[in-house]
């Protein structure tokens, strides 16, 4: 099961975390069509956030049409995001481990790796 992750200090508003964090495990294969999320109350409580809004996170998941809640039952993966190739076994995947461990060996903290990771996306995907 998953175990969301809020980073108050990232400047995103704590439910599109989870709405990013439940995308990004399906990209992983984490996450598959048929698998329960953790129930809203479960979430707040660990999360340390308002049941409110852990609920709008599952809403807008409902939204995007990523799951399925069945009321008395709980919320279930009912697909993936649109074009999701499995990443989990890729061996992009293992590089980028790999990468982030000599950054970190070499002294960088987060916010160094984060603003490399940033250039770099920005060189080559200029849209996103």
């Amino acid at each position: 099961m998953v175990e969301f992750r809020i980073d108050r200090h990232s400047g995103m508003a704590a439910y599109l975390q989870i709405v990013q964090q439940v995308q990004e495990s399906l990209r992983l294969g984490i996450l598959a069509v048929g698998d329960q999320l953790p129930t809203a109350a479960r979430v707040a409580r660990d999360t340390k956030l308002n049941p409110n809004t852990t609920l709008k996170a599952y809403r807008e998941l409902e939204h995007l049409g990523l799951v399925e809640a069945r009321p008395g039952v709980g919320t279930f993966i009912s697909a993936v995001p649109a074009q999701a190739r499995p990443l989990g076994d890729s061996p992009f995947r293992g590089e980028l481990s790999d990468w982030m461990g000599r950054a970190r060996a070499a002294g960088l903290d987060w916010a160094d790796v984060s603003a490399l990771v940033t250039a770099a996306r920005a060189e080559h995907y200029p849209t996103v």
